[in-house]
């Protein structure tokens, strides 16, 4: 356990951050899901909205450090051709 105040302050810190990471990367995993689900379904439409709603986050957590921008672009491009497939 710490003992320097700094290094209890950093604990707290991270603590905080790494819920948030979760928070975020478990709503991305539920929107891909739901991609996925429309596409499984044969719906065209849902599955090109729910891309658009599953792509906007995915840059967002991207841009907050969450994913690499590799992972956040690798991501969105085979949901992309997933839809694009229907």
């Amino acid at each position: 356990m710490a003992n320097i105040k700094s290094a209890k302050k950093r604990i707290l810190v991270i603590e905080t951050k790494t819920l948030r990471n979760k928070m975020i990367k478990s709503k991305v995993k539920t929107l891909i899901k739901k991609v996925e689900a429309a596409i499984e379904a044969g719906d065209k439409a849902a599955a090109q909205a729910a891309l658009k709603v599953a792509t906007a986050e995915i840059d967002k957590a991207a841009s907050k450090g969450i994913y690499h921008k590799n992972t956040a672009s690798r991501k969105i491009s085979r949901l992309s051709l997933a839809v694009n497939k229907l």
